[in-house]
């Protein structure tokens, strides 16, 4: 249902005199996994109005400046190439405001059309590697700044090193754990495929970040940037698998063909989120972060 404008332009104030009833929403109302990454400092909020619509709401407690606003911009950006990103209707520092969409269960018909919805979103590219806003992943920085004219030295500048340092303060790695990380990087250009040009990606799409509702699959909560669309794949693996997944691969490629290979690299996409993890959340991450650089380590190429 579509809201009235002045509606949305007041939802601060509403919110803040109780003029809208605000209901917290749990992981399990979305049939999301027990344990799930952190969704950031924002509690997640559906709102009630009088004549019994809702809407849902990202609150800002005590997140850092502007996430919200950038986390609103990303989906404006993956908006302009595919419907099936979640509308932000209202956003400022502290709020972000979208549809209440009612979750459903995953069909193979859905399934299919995300396929499409994402190879179509990143096929709409990027002007660069990274993004012009500031980033934010869950709670924590994201660097979307330029480094250099290939993935590889971009990701490894900024979606790798900008981690190892926090991760090694909060004692998730140790020393010898940061030298192998950078020597994995390091070797990034033989093991990553063939260099492709920016890709439009979500940026942090791991299973629970796709709410299936009755009418389609939604993209909700991206790091929206430039990037390599083998990424966003590589991370519907992470933490369990999407619902379907097969059914979402074999749609892509049937628009947008992967190069050969593609899923023998998967680990090395996830070496973000993985970090991301060791720097928020400390050494619980550490085993399979070096599982994967272990993995690479050992191949001979």
């Amino acid at each position: 249902m579509d809201h009235p404008r002045e509606r949305l332009r007041l939802l601060p104030e509403l919110i803040e005199h109780q003029r809208v009833r605000t209901t917290p929403v749990r992981a399990s109302d979305f049939a999301m996994p027990a344990a799930t990454p952190a969704a950031g400092s924002a509690s997640a909020q559906r709102l009630t109005f009088d004549d019994g619509t809702h809407l849902f709401a990202k609150i800002a407690e005590d997140g850092p400046p502007g996430f919200l606003a950038a986390e609103a911009a990303g989906l404006r950006w993956l908006r302009e190439a595919t419907g099936a990103v979640v509308e932000p209707l209202y956003a400022d520092d502290r709020l972000l405001v979208e549809p209440w969409i009612e979750p459903a269960a995953p069909t193979r018909a859905h399934a299919a059309a995300l396929g499409r919805d994402l190879a179509a979103m990143h096929a709409a590219g990027a002007e660069r590697f990274g993004a012009p806003w500031t980033g934010y992943i869950g709670e924590t920085f994201m660097d979307n700044g330029a480094h250099g004219p290939t993935w590889t030295a971009w990701f490894a500048a900024k979606r790798i090193a900008p981690y190892l340092r926090p991760s090694r303060d909060n004692g998730a790695l140790d020393a010898a754990d940061v030298a192998a990380v950078e020597a994995l990087a390091a070797r990034l250009d033989r093991l990553a495929g063939p260099e492709e040009g920016p890709a439009r990606t979500h940026g942090d799409l791991w299973w629970g970040n796709v709410h299936w509702g009755a009418d389609r699959a939604w993209l909700i909560d991206p790091a929206a940037h430039g990037g390599h669309r083998e990424t966003d794949l590589a991370n519907l693996r992470l933490w369990g698998a999407a619902p379907l997944l097969e059914e979402i691969l074999a749609a892509y490629e049937e628009v947008s063909p992967l190069a050969d290979g593609w899923e023998e690299r998967i680990g090395l996409h996830q070496v973000f989120p993985l970090l991301v993890h060791t720097t928020l959340f400390g050494r619980a991450f550490r085993d399979q972060l070096l599982g994967i650089v272990s993995h690479f380590t050992k191949l001979s190429y």
